[in-house]
């Protein structure tokens, strides 16, 4: 695995960077994570690492974008699948949803949402990763109402709000609010809201019945 790591010249790759960054901050949370401590779990400089990077931030910015691109890949997986509506969608929630309370991608998510107020690079990154989800939600959607497994619905909208919903219960499953290791509470709640949000072919809006409730 080491060597693997490695290239020719010593030095430890860019990707084995992010990887050891995301498996640290899993271990150990994000405020333990320094240049210095990275560099000793790799066997190399600090010194090294900034020079691909630059900074802590930066390298934190660059490891949420590598988590996220393997999802991204996952999704589109998920997408081409040959399954119903119905079963693509609770395989997103899955997806989206954090592992636990140490999840690393998460744990970088709130960070990064705490940091772009006056951060316009980082601004832009959140904007353009929430799009990636976004329009794979909305394509997920249209596809059920297609081939009418959902009722009619505003797929944009519902996506939104649907995101937004996983949002907030996924932080409150970082922050330890959730069930600390049993991630099925936190999913059926998502499930539930699903519900609530995307109405099967025949029954009426979704819209309506969460009016309702």
């Amino acid at each position: 695995m080491a060597g693997a790591a490695r290239r020719r010249d010593g030095n430890v790759t860019q990707e084995r960077m992010l990887e050891e960054a995301m498996t640290a901050i899993a271990e150990d949370g994000l405020a333990t994570l320094t240049m210095s401590a990275l560099a000793e779990r790799l066997g190399t400089s600090g010194g090294h690492i900034l020079y691909y990077f630059g900074s802590k931030d930066l390298l934190l910015l660059a490891a949420l974008r590598w988590s996220e691109a393997a999802l991204a890949e996952e999704r589109r997986a998920l997408l081409a699948r040959r399954l119903t509506a119905e079963r693509k969608l609770d395989l997103f929630l899955r997806l989206y949803l954090p592992r636990g309370p140490r999840d690393p991608r998460w744990t970088l998510w709130i960070e990064l949402w705490a940091r772009t107020p006056g951060n316009g690079a980082l601004r832009e990154a959140q904007v353009e990763l929430d799009r990636g989800w976004q329009e794979d939600l909305e394509a997920l959607l249209a596809a059920g109402v297609a081939r009418r497994r959902f009722a009619p619905l505003d797929a944009p909208a519902r996506a939104s709000e649907l995101l937004a919903l996983l949002d907030g219960l996924s932080t409150r499953v970082v922050l330890g609010q959730e069930s600390r290791s049993d991630p099925r509470p936190a999913l059926e709640t998502a499930r539930s809201a699903a519900r609530l949000l995307i109405a099967p072919y025949g029954s009426g809006d979704a819209g309506s019945r969460t009016a309702e409730v």
